[in-house]
């Protein structure tokens, strides 16, 4: 079993769409527009093979460190920090890492998101953790 799409509700789905196509280098394939065929008018993007969807919604009324994360190139790391910065987004800041594990970018979007980008794989972070000590709290 594989994941199929992960849906993001918003409150303003022009906003988000910003936020996916400038930040997230995402496609947009589809738009309701007023046609809704779900529960809510509703936008589908396409992030680096992804189907991520937009839908009309209340935002989610707190911010955790429950997020969603993509991966993105290390050499894409200062301009995708640019343009978080360019949206007025919230940046948060990074847990400790080891060296090697990869570097993200977390910020959250106006209705509570929080989305990281992610420079590193599985496999380098599990190496990663299998030749280092823990971080201490």
């Amino acid at each position: 079993m594989g994941l199929s799409h992960v849906t993001f509700i918003t409150a303003d789905l022009d906003r988000m769409e910003q936020i996916f196509t400038r930040v997230l280098k995402a496609e947009k394939i589809y738009d309701s527009g007023l046609d809704t065929f779900s529960i809510a008018p509703e936008r589908f993007f396409d992030v680096d093979g992804v189907w991520v969807a937009t839908m009309l919604g209340a935002p989610l009324p707190t911010r955790t460190y429950n997020h969603t994360a993509f991966t993105m190139p290390e050499a894409d790391y200062d301009d995708r920090l640019a343009e978080i910065k360019s949206l007025g987004l919230d940046l948060r800041e990074g847990r400790s890492r080891v060296a090697g594990e990869g570097h993200s970018i977390y910020f959250h979007t106006p209705d509570n998101h929080l989305i990281e980008l992610h420079t590193g794989t599985l496999a380098q972070r599990l190496a990663r953790y299998r030749a280092a000590k823990p971080v201490q709290s």
